[in-house]
């Protein structure tokens, strides 16, 4: 898929901004990137990160709200099944096996 034609000068200032978002640690938008850029490749997780600045800004415009920062760790607190099945997964193609024991909380 490609991109739609649109505004040059606002697709090289979404660009400077999703490059400069992905770059910033421990923030919502680097961690998309670094999930899409395993699937996709660095220059279209880029374009989808710019996309989530172009939906963050039109929420922000159109309910007149402030960005609210989401935090790198958002997909983790998501589905933290999910996480913990990719984590799992990581360490059996490094040739480790894994066993997982419930924590005990101590209170």
């Amino acid at each position: 898929t490609k991109v739609r034609p649109g505004n040059p000068y606002l697709k090289g200032a979404l660009g400077l901004a999703a490059f400069g978002a992905v770059r910033t640690k421990d923030t919502y938008l680097q961690a998309r990137y670094k999930r899409l850029t395993a699937r996709r490749g660095p220059l279209r997780a880029l374009v989808a990160v710019e996309h989530s600045i172009t939906t963050a800004i039109w929420h922000m415009l159109t309910d007149n709200v402030a960005y609210q920062e989401l935090g790198s760790a958002y997909f983790t607190q998501r589905d933290p099944e999910r996480a913990t099945r990719r984590a799992i997964n990581q360490l059996n193609q490094l040739g480790y096996t894994v066993t997982l024991n419930p924590r005990e909380n101590a209170a």
